[in-house]
């Protein structure tokens, strides 16, 4: 019988996810599953946890949180399947606050029905990104997407709010207008091309969404063997409202301050000040100065009903 470890982090989702922990039992247990469930301890516990589950060969290793979580546990089965060692599969619980990778992977949200994902076993290879120039020495791995400027300190500051979902993400975005209103000019190369902007944010995309709502990316997808790049000039302050709704409702792309592009390899270089950097949520770095990115195609197996 195939083994599932569920790596769960208790304070995800603001503290959802150790509320859904019996639930997941009860849910998983009528499936006649063989489980076990590890709590996560402190930050990056669950990276090891995922590395080490790879390394026992377990068949099925499953993200119980948010974001953060199936990054966590992404980066642990992509650094054994680095070392040439056994890939297991990946499933998602998505108990967190934005659950964007989730929405991208086409997981469904409700928690008896990601359950049944994961009894039925629908399984797709995807996409990979992969972040050098942060505080890992060995970079991050990455499923949904990258955050540099902006969108990096929105999800800075709403880590540290009460509020979850999308609201805090949107009071987060409310308070960093008032307090990073001054964007670095940042030099951006990919296809043999190089741009430079005062960059209001440039976003990564594996994925489709970030913040629980805003849709960064709304035609990418994880299985394209390319990343959508999001680039936002400097616009006045006044213009970052407007420019917010737009990026909920996906119509960003049409706005003069924003230019898209495809690439599988995107250098930023910050000419001057620094670029704090996030990868699905979870800290690259506060002041980088040059970063990477690079996709790694169909790299990782998934359950998920995606279909294209």
């Amino acid at each position: 019988m195939s083994r599932y470890l569920i790596i769960l982090n208790p304070i995800a989702g603001k503290g959802k996810a150790l509320r859904s922990l019996t639930h997941i039992k009860e849910s998983l247990a009528q499936y006649n599953l063989e489980f076990d469930i590890k709590v996560t301890e402190y930050p990056g516990h669950g990276t090891e946890i995922a590395r080490k589950a790879a390394e026992e060969k377990w068949d099925y290793v499953i993200a119980a949180g948010g974001d953060g979580t199936a990054n966590e546990v992404l980066n642990g089965l992509m650094q054994n399947r680095a070392a040439g060692g056994f890939l297991p599969v990946m499933g998602i619980l998505p108990v967190g606050r934005g659950n964007d990778f989730a929405f991208g992977a086409n997981i469904p949200t409700e928690l008896d029905e990601a359950c049944t994902l994961l009894a039925s076993l629908p399984r797709k290879w995807i996409d990979i990104g992969h972040v050098s120039g942060g505080d890992d020495p060995g970079g991050m791995y990455f499923g949904n997407g990258i955050g540099v400027g902006f969108d990096a300190v929105v999800g800075f500051i709403a880590a540290k709010m009460k509020l979850t979902g999308m609201l805090s993400y949107l009071v987060a975005a409310i308070k960093t207008i008032f307090i990073y209103f001054k964007p670095p000019t940042v030099e951006v190369k990919f296809a043999d091309k190089t741009l430079t902007l005062p960059a209001l944010m440039v976003s990564i995309m594996n994925g489709r969404r970030m913040g629980g709502g805003f849709m960064m990316a709304p035609s990418s997808s994880i299985t394209d063997g390319q990343l959508n790049i999001c680039m936002v000039r400097e616009v006045p302050q006044f213009s970052m409202f407007g420019l917010m709704a737009k990026f909920i409702k996906g119509t960003h792309e049409a706005d003069p301050a924003v230019s898209v592009a495809k690439a599988d390899r995107i250098t930023l270089i910050a000419k001057n000040g620094v670029l704090p950097v996030h990868a699905d949520g979870n800290t690259v770095g506060e002041a980088c100065h040059e970063i990477t990115v690079e996709l790694l195609p169909h790299s990782l197996e998934i359950i998920t009903r995606l279909e294209n």
